[in-house]
């Protein structure tokens, strides 16, 4: 293999960028934005719920009952559904996230182009600046740069590096800039391993997750023996083959909560993709669900609050011996810095190249300065609180509760190991505005109106931030300076007092964000630069702006594509409505698996038929259960969540559910006293169990509107129709004056237990607070 050594100003040639595609030295990205069509496919057709249908469906087709196979018809619909919905989902975020997707700006020809990280081929000269992440591993040719490597090795301390040393793909660059060559590609390169990981990867903290989880663990360690059970308990009672098989299949496909797993992905892809028209890319789909669980939001000031952009509106003259201007014209020529700072500066004084340059230290997060060593002076620029200066300065507190301000000084000491010792003689002072957003006031105006707990952070000083945040309509303002934190302060206390912090570092700004998740708060974070990264990757949302940092855009959750920070109350708005409907619409697939498994686990004891045949099941299922789901899944529910889902859900799921087995139980003592037949058993059965999935989906349909009375309405008509007009199809009879009167006492005695059960959930089970 060819190595070249080419000149950093012109990079390879056109020729050599073709040998090098020719032998597929290219850095081929082999990540995948989501799953492939294959994956989508297997993922959904071979799962554990599928499989058990299948071989269902065998046995019923062996015993030839056909029209009882309806409940593979049910199966297959939820996975085509399921298929399509993702398929959707993923073309969505596709082309959402090639928009966000790293590029790299790569010399070539002696001009600067920016491309895919799997164009880039091995030399190929690569520049990183302050924010990108490295995607290809580099040997510095040119420069000098922080780097943090934390996505590698999980040390989260910056490393500096500079001409010779090697940066790994998958880093990021925290201060200075540099110009590197491609030293290793594609799978010999930790580019490819680490892409995948690059959208950082946090572990997935979803109480819905954890909950269909555990609900599936249980369902599958019981299905199996619980089956082969129930079939010994069947055929010894009447030693019908068929029969044994038919009741076996229809208790035990109860049991499958296939359509919860199905309701859950459904309604998250789709709420993804209702963000995806508001240019918002979703990167982790659970994090949505933390999105509605949110009472607390830490908003970083530049970039969120404010547009980012910035003007120096005036220059405060301290030593007039100093030209200001010249000094910043030859800082802004030699800076390595590129963000909104920089642009302002170089605005305002332009560039100029009248002094050599023996050293610097750049600019980061941690220390709030740049250092400039020249011939004859060394000047530095930066935040006047972490800088040692001589005397004192009038109107400080004045001026930064209005402007942003810059301080400039000198000294005559030398830059040893990235250090500068000794105090500086101040220059002069520089004066920034920040430009704010728009709709900043209106969103915050929003999030107060939801209770949620606003903190603003920034490592700005705290009387700008102060000021910012009075601005944009923010009250009880309660500021701290986190530059003077001590060890005698709690900081337990300090983030539950104050709502405003300034001077944060970007260690101190992740551990704010664990102290308030520690206090039980659910918080979410939004910023756009290096400094944010640490908190961003704590949070237990995360959201970037578009226009901000590699850094902050690949650890985030979710990605605002527009840069705009009034899409926050959209974002939080679809995170309420898919898990208030979610829980919702979960109790009523939880109600047939708890009657389900109840029943089953009766008739291993009770030497009688099992009152069901799987194509009832399936009416009843799909009426009460599956379409009301699903429609209701979708509506608009803005309400905060309140709750653990797992207790909601049980809590609405439970009353139904032991309704249906003191109902079905009765059924089999009454049968049991007076010798009812099978036919009539099951019949009264079906009608019993119907009503109650009807009583439960009145309530989960109150208060009723338009969408909700025609869907309650039409399926109570449908059930009727199909019972009495096709009461041939679904094996029902019609019973006699005296069961038809023991039916209606059942349905009274039904909605008076329906409502104790109720009562009783709500008082214990949901004694720390939820929803029913």
């Amino acid at each position: 293999m060819n190595r070249y050594s080419p000149d950093i100003n012109e990079g390879l040639d056109k020729e050599k960028v073709q040998e090098r595609i020719k032998n597929k030295l290219v850095n081929n990205n082999i990540s995948t934005l989501t799953k492939t069509y294959k994956q989508i496919a297997v993922t959904n057709i071979f799962t554990l719920f599928n499989i058990i249908n299948l071989v269902l469906g065998f046995f019923i087709f062996f015993t030839g009952e056909y029209k009882n196979l309806t409940f593979l018809g049910v199966a297959f619909c939820n996975t085509i559904i399921s298929m399509v919905q993702e398929i959707r989902a993923k073309r969505t975020i596709d082309k959402l996230a090639i928009i966000s997707s790293n590029k790299a700006v790569v010399i070539r020809d002696g001009r600067e182009v920016l491309l895919d990280i799997d164009n880039i081929v091995l030399d190929d000269i690569v520049k990183y600046k302050l924010g990108n992440q490295v995607v290809v591993d580099s040997i510095i040719k040119e420069g000098k740069v922080g780097v943090d490597e934390s996505l590698l090795t999980g040390e989260e301390d910056t490393i500096i590096k500079s001409v010779g040393d090697k940066l790994y793909s998958g880093s990021f660059i925290v201060s200075g800039s540099c110009i590197t060559q491609a030293d290793s590609i594609g799978e010999d390169s930790y580019a490819n391993k680490i892409t995948k990981e690059a959208k950082y990867i946090k572990k997935i903290n979803s109480e819905i997750m954890i909950t269909l989880n555990k609900i599936i663990k249980v369902i599958s360690v019981i299905i199996v023996p619980l089956g082969i059970i129930l079939y010994l308990n069947q055929i010894s009672f009447d030693n019908n083959f068929n029969e044994a098989i038919t009741s076996t299949v229809a208790a035990i496909i109860g049991t499958i909560p296939e359509g919860l797993v199905l309701l859950t992905s459904t309604v998250f892809a789709i709420a993804s993709m209702r963000l995806a028209k508001k240019k918002v890319l979703v990167q982790q789909l659970y994090c949505i669900e933390n999105l509605a669980r949110v009472d607390t939001i830490c908003l970083d000031k530049t970039g969120t609050l404010t547009t980012g952009k910035m003007n120096v509106v005036d220059v405060v003259k301290i030593n007039s011996n100093y030209s200001i201007d010249k000094i910043m014209r030859n800082i802004n020529y030699f800076s390595q810095d590129c963000n909104n700072t920089s642009d302002a500066l170089i605005k305002y004084f332009g560039k100029g190249n009248d002094y050599k340059l023996v050293n610097t230290i750049a600019f980061s997060s941690e220390t709030k300065y740049s250092v400039y060593e020249f011939e004859n002076e060394t000047y530095i620029l930066g935040a006047l609180e972490f800088i040692d200066y001589y005397g004192s300065i009038d109107n400080m507190d004045k001026l930064t509760s209005e402007y942003r301000v810059l301080f400039l000084g000198k000294n005559n000491e030398h830059i040893i190991n990235d250090k500068i010792a000794g105090k500086f003689e101040p220059i002069g002072l520089i004066l920034i505005s920040d430009e704010i957003r728009l709709n900043a006031k209106e969103t915050l105006d929003y999030l107060k109106e939801q209770d949620l707990d606003i903190k603003i952070i920034s490592g700005d000083n705290v009387n700008t931030v102060s000021s910012i945040a009075k601005k944009i309509g923010l009250t009880n303002i309660n500021i701290f300076d986190m530059s003077k934190i001590s060890e005698k302060d709690d900081l337990k206390d300090v983030v539950s007092r104050y709502n405003i912090f300034g001077r944060v570092t970007p260690d101190m700004k992740k551990k704010i964000i664990l102290t308030l998740k520690s206090l039980g708060h659910k918080v979410a974070m939004t910023g756009d630069g290096v400094n944010d990264v640490l908190s961003l990757k704590e949070a237990d949302c995360s959201i970037a702006m578009a226009s901000g940092t590699e850094a902050a855009r690949n650890v985030s959750e979710i990605v605002l594509l527009d840069s705009d920070f009034k899409e926050i109350p959209s974002i939080i708005k679809e995170g309420r409505r898919s898990i208030n409907n979610l829980s919702r619409s979960s109790s009523l697939f939880l109600t047939k698996t708890i009657y389900s498994l109840i029943l089953a686990l009766v008739f291993v004891f009770v030497n009688m038929n099992y009152p069901f045949i799987p194509i009832q099941l399936t009416l009843i299922n799909v009426l009460s259960i599956g379409i009301p789901s699903f429609i209701l899944a979708l509506e608009p529910n803005y309400n905060r969540v309140i709750g653990k889902f797992s207790d909601n859900i049980i809590s609405k799921s439970l009353p139904a559910a032991i309704t249906i087995v003191i109902n079905v139980t009765s059924v089999l003592l009454i049968s049991y006293l007076f010798k009812v037949n099978y036919n009539n058993i099951s019949t009264m059965s079906v009608i019993l169990v119907a009503f109650t999935g009807f009583v439960l989906l009145f309530k989960v349909c109150y208060p009723f509107n338009y969408v909700r009375g025609a869907l309650f309405g039409s399926l109570i008509g449908i059930f009727l129709g199909s019972s009495i007009g096709l009461h041939r199809l679904f094996e029902l009879v019609l019973l006699t004056p005296l069961q038809f009167i023991f039916i209606i006492i059942l349905c009274v005695l039904d909605v008076i237990i329906f409502n104790i059960i109720q009562y009783i959930c709500k008082t214990k089970i949901l004694k720390n607070g939820g929803n029913i």
